[in-house]
């Protein structure tokens, strides 16, 4: 049978990467499982006309079981192998659940977090970053100051993107920095003492964008385990019909 993707390539180009992208599928991640969105893509040498797409999605489901840093980086080392390839990106996006308990009524439930590994591999040499998404709560510190009563608050999103120097560095650790730095953490079930404790914990703690993207980086460059890492943070402004946003990269 023709194997018409190894025919040889004429115009010399080199391809930064090609590959499988959108690919749904089941995985264990930290122990647990969901369901995980993937991208995969390797370079292509000049005399390559095409890579082997099944290669890269068989890769895929071969390491679907361990989605954590080791797993991620035994993906990028056999991707590498077996295409061939003298660089290889991998994404994985999955949701990843934390247990919130109520502040007063000690109602348990599932708070959902967006996770993605983000690996490469060049020169030999992997690189994985791990990036979680936390929702918090934050009240306007320039709304508080001047009004008679109340203040303006909305829900912002936080997503920090870590290299870490060590392992043991998981979601629920970086979901807890984030919200103890935001004027009120989210909860996925409350009840009306709960509320009332919430509406005045937020109350009590101002947060400008700003002061929520520095008070994370902070608490990120004193963890031990953090090197390199990007906070952002977007507020969806409850007063206005735009977004606030502010990031910070650093570490170590």
């Amino acid at each position: 049978m023709r194997d018409v993707q190894n025919e040889p390539e004429e115009r010399g180009l080199t391809l930064d990467a090609v590959g499988v992208a959108g690919v749904r599928l089941p995985v264990v991640a930290f122990g647990g499982p969901t369901v995980a969105v993937a991208d995969l893509e390797v370079s292509l040498a000049a005399d390559r006309r095409g890579t082997h797409m099944s290669r890269l999605v068989e890769l895929l489901h071969q390491h679907r079981e361990t989605v954590d840093f080791a797993g991620v980086e035994a993906l990028l080392e056999a991707t590498a192998d077996r295409l061939e390839a003298e660089e290889v990106r991998v994404t994985l996006r999955f949701a990843h659940f934390v247990t919130r308990t109520a502040p007063v009524s000690g109602t348990a439930g599932l708070l959902d977090l967006d996770v993605a590994f983000v690996g490469r591999r060049a020169g030999g040499r992997n690189t994985v970053q791990l990036e979680v998404t936390v929702p918090v709560q934050s009240l306007c510190p320039c709304s508080k100051a001047v009004s008679d009563y109340g203040a303006h608050n909305q829900r912002g999103r936080v997503t920090v993107q870590i290299t870490p120097t060590g392992p043991g560095l998981e979601p629920d650790a970086l979901a807890a920095l984030v919200e103890a730095e935001a004027s009120a953490p989210i909860y996925p079930i409350i009840k009306r003492g709960d509320e009332r404790h919430v509406t005045m914990q937020a109350y009590d703690n101002p947060v400008f964008v700003e002061d929520l993207t520095r008070g994370v980086a902070a608490a990120l460059e004193a963890h031990p385990l953090v090197g390199a890492y990007r906070v952002r943070v977007v507020n969806e402004e409850s007063i206005h019909n735009h977004q606030a946003v502010a990031e910070r990269s650093g570490g170590r």
